[in-house]
C-alpha cells in the first residue's frame, strides 16, 4: 500500500536536501503537514505495519485490516495539516483514527470472523503476559479466542499492551483515558482473562 496521490496535497518544492530520515519526527511531522509527501511516506512507512497488525488484531480479516490501514493512512493524509502535538503523539493520533475506523466496521458487520491461528501473518505478543508465563504454544489459540469475545474497549487494551508492547501510560494517551484508569482496567481484564482460560482448558 502506498499513500493516495489523488489527495491534492502540495509537494513542498522548496524543501532543503538533508536526508529526512536524520530529522527529529517533529520536524518531519512538519514538512507532511506542509505537503511534502516524502516526509509522509517516511511517516507511513514509520507506522504502516503497527497499524496494520493493530487492525487485523481487532478484525480477524486481512483483507480488511489492509482496506482500513489504507483508509488511515488516506484520512491522516488529508487531515495531517490539522495535527497539533498537544500532548498527543503522532504514533497516538493514528491509533485513534484506527481506532474510530474499526469501530465503525463492527457496527457494519454484526459478524466478528475468527481466522486460525495458523493464518495469522507475522503477528506476536511484543510484551511478555505477567507473573505466570500465561501464554505458551498450546495456550494462545485459546487466548486470542478469548481475547476477542471481549468487549472492544478491553480489546484494544491487550492489543496495545502485549502485541504493540505499549505502557500504560502510552495507552492512556490513545484512549484519553487516566493512567490509573488504565492500570484498573488492566487487572480487572487480566482476571477476567485466567477465568476464562481456565474454563476453555476444563472445557477441552
Amino acid at each position: 500500500m502506498k499513500p493516495s496521490d489523488e489527495s491534492g496535497v502540495k509537494i513542498n518544492t522548496e524543501a532543503n536536501n538533508q536526508d529526512l530520515t536524520a530529522m527529529s519526527e517533529e520536524l518531519v511531522i512538519g514538512r507532511a503537514s506542509a505537503g511534502d509527501q516524502e516526509a509522509f511516506s517516511l511517516l507511513y512507512e514509520r507506522y504502516v505495519t503497527r497499524i496494520y497488525n493493530y487492525i487485523y488484531y481487532r478484525t480477524g480479516n486481512p483483507y480488511e485490516a489492509e482496506d482500513l490501514t489504507s483508509r488511515v493512512f488516506h484520512r491522516a493524509l488529508n487531515h495531517i495539516h490539522h495535527y497539533n502535538n498537544r500532548g498527543v503523539p503522532f504514533s497516538a493520533w493514528l491509533y485513534r483514527i484506527a481506532h474510530n475506523l474499526v469501530a465503525n466496521w463492527h457496527r457494519d458487520n454484526s459478524r466478528r470472523n475468527e481466522v486460525p491461528l495458523d493464518d495469522q501473518p507475522g503477528l506476536t505478543f511484543r510484551a511478555e503476559l505477567p507473573e505466570h508465563s500465561l501464554v505458551t504454544n498450546q495456550e494462545l489459540e485459546n487466548l486470542l479466542r478469548v481475547i476477542r469475545k471481549l468487549p472492544a474497549e478491553r480489546q484494544q487494551l491487550l492489543i496495545l499492551k502485549f502485541v504493540e508492547g505499549m505502557s500504560n501510560a502510552e495507552i492512556a494517551v490513545i484512549m484519553m483515558r487516566s493512567e490509573g484508569a488504565i492500570k484498573s482496567l488492566y487487572h480487572r481484564i487480566l482476571l477476567t482473562l485466567r477465568d476464562d482460560l481456565t474454563n476453555a482448558d476444563q472445557g477441552s
